[in-house]
This record gives C-alpha cells, structure tokens and sequence, in this order.
C-alpha cells in the first residue's frame, strides 16, 4: 500500500499555498484537485484589504498578520518560480455616499469630496467622500494561482487533477483513508482546503456564495490606477488593462451561470461609483463560489479526527489570507498550534448558543 505523508484536499489557492510552504519544509505532499479552474481563486478580484472590507477583532489581526507576509512571499514566489503575478501595494481608495459620524480610523485617512476629487477625479456625483488605506492593495489571483501551481509541479509536490473527495474512513478516532472518484488514497495526514465543496466531505457549516463578476477593457490612459472599493462594488484596475468590476453576493447554492440581473446589478453600481466607465468596453463575464460560514471567518486547526487538518471557509477573504494560513497550517502538521487557532477552529459552531451540527 503506498502511504503518503499528507493528502491536501483541494486544489485553489488555499491548498496549493500550504503545499508549497509544507514542500519548503521537506515534507512530502499530494494534492487532490477536483477542477483547478473553479476553484474560488479564478473568480477573485485579488484584493488585500483588511481595513477596507471592515473586518474587526481576531480576523482583522489575522488579515494584517497575512498582508503583513505579503512583500516577502511575493518575493519568495518570484525568485521560485520567475514569473509575475502583479502584486500592487497601490493602496484603496473606499469611497462613500453618506459622510461617516467619525471620520478618525486607525488605518485609513479621511479625505473630504474635494480632497478625493483631487487624488481621484471623476467619481459620480452621490459620492461625497472616501478613504485612503495606503497600506492595502492587491494581487492579480488567476496568475498568483498559475504560478503557486507551477512552482509546486516544479518542486516535485504530486497534484493529481480531476480527482474528487468522496468520503473518509475511520478507524480508532483516525482518518484512515479517502475514497475519490480515482480510486482510494491512504495519508499519515489529512488537510482539508477543499473552499465551498468542503462541506460535502465534511459536516462543516460551509456553504457556497456565488460571486458574479466582469471585466471592462481600460482607456490606453489608464485612468483608474489604484483599488477602488466602493459601497456594493468594487473596481480593481490590472497592469494589462483589464478592469475588474465585482462582485455580487448571492446565498443560493450550487446555481450556475451568470445572469442579465447580476450584470445590470454590477454595472448600475460601478457607474453610479466611477460614471466614465460606462463607454469601455465589456470584455468579460463570470461567477464562482466563495465558501461562506455562519460568522464569514474561516476554518482553521484540527478537525474531529487526530491526523485531520481543516482549512477553509476562508469567504471573500481567501487571496489575502493565504500566506497566513500557508504558516498556520504547516506549523501545525510540525507539532506547533498557532494562537490564533482557538478563534476559527470548526468547534466554535458546536457552543452552547449553536445546534450541533447535523
């Protein structure tokens, strides 16, 4: 029987991170990649933006404490793999339509209309102020995945495509194997970064959100050059041009495709935010799932077996919370709990305030 040291479950950005990071520490990894290309990453917009999406408490020190690790595993990425993946420090501009009762915030700078008008012209008129997080910025995730998938095939981690999770086996309070639509995989370890598909596997509160986006061709002028996250939209300029414009938040299960309300949708609300758009030209649409949780904080830590590791639920945040999750879950296999732990492990849905779970 060939046993392997760990099974990552999950081909996005979330498994084939900790992959790389477990590969650099001489462990042995097999990843099974149900479809590379619906994983979450490809439907991203790429933001790093713990300060403008508003998060607070322990996943806002968890985001810093990711994009604190940013500079140094982009350059760790470029020096191993020799490609770009547009990482843009640019900053994010928030604009907002109704000015804020306290315009302080421990991140960000208040600018008034006329001062965001200087720095950033042209928004529509309902915006009457923004602000500045000089300290966000974003990545391009359809390349950052390309390359965190070609450095893993170059290090010599085994990614097995087209392989589907099924179900566990169980022995003695152990995961003892994993039945897949290619046959049965034996591990001495188990890590679960499966995003929305993972509570198929197991009974985790995680759940699809459907996420519409699309992309506008830029003016050769570029006018749009950094992050703008606006009330409902947001627009992500790319260094090819590309403008992204997302994203809808749909709660309605595994419902493909993309529609003419969810488009009107995107592109009422980034016309109303930034109106010259309105004449570039539309080059694309698509959708994925993001893998919600009730409290939209992610999974991290043991599961409910000894040799089980999950890691996933990671929402709208999964871009920027790879490098982090990449170092918690690779201490962990290596014996070493993070701090953060407690505060996303899966038992936080089984406290006297929530039902257990089915």
């Amino acid at each position: 029987m060939n046993i392997r040291e760990n099974i990552i479950i999950g081909g996005g950005i979330i498994g084939l991170a900790i992959a790389l990071e477990l590969k650099l520490r001489n462990k042995q990894v097999t990843i099974l990649s149900r479809n590379f290309k619906q994983a979450a990453t490809h439907a991203a917009a790429g933001m790093l933006a713990p300060r403008a999406e508003n998060l607070t408490g322990e996943m806002l020190n968890l985001a810093l404490q990711s994009l604190a690790l940013y500079p140094q595993w982009i350059e760790k990425l470029s020096h191993l793999g020799g490609e770009d993946v547009d990482y843009n420090p640019c900053g994010i501009i928030a604009p907002v339509y109704e000015t804020p009762d306290n315009t302080s915030d421990d991140g960000g700078l208040w600018l008034d209309k006329k001062n965001l008008a200087h720095y950033q012209p042209d928004f529509g008129e309902d915006v009457v102020g923004g602000w500045w997080y000089p300290e966000e910025g974003q990545v391009d995730p359809r390349r950052l995945g390309k390359v965190l998938l070609n450095i893993a095939q170059s290090l010599g981690v085994e990614i097995l495509e087209g392989v589907s999770a099924i179900a566990f086996t169980r022995s003695q309070g152990k995961i003892k194997d994993v039945i897949t639509s290619s046959g049965t995989f034996t591990a001495h370890n188990y890590i679960l970064a499966g995003g929305s598909w993972s509570g198929k596997l197991q009974p985790l509160p995680v759940r699809p959100i459907k996420g519409q986006m699309l992309s506008l061709k830029m003016p050769s002028d570029k006018p749009l050059e950094r992050v703008i996250f606006g009330e409902n939209t947001y627009l992500v300029p790319k260094k090819d041009g590309r403008l992204i414009v997302g994203a809808t938040v749909e709660d309605i299960g595994w419902v493909k495709g993309t529609t003419a309300q969810g488009v009107n949708t995107l592109l009422n609300n980034a016309i109303r935010l930034y109106p010259p758009l309105a004449q570039w030209k539309l080059e694309e649409i698509w959708y994925g799932y993001r893998p919600g949780t009730p409290d939209e904080m992610p999974i991290l830590g043991y599961g409910d077996a000894q040799n089980l590791i999950l890691a996933t639920g990671h929402h709208r945040n999964g871009i920027l919370l790879a490098p982090i999750t990449a170092k918690i879950i690779s201490n962990l296999v290596e014996g070493k709990a993070d701090s953060f732990l407690p505060s996303f492990s899966y038992l936080r849905f089984n406290s006297p305030e929530n039902p257990p779970l089915p």
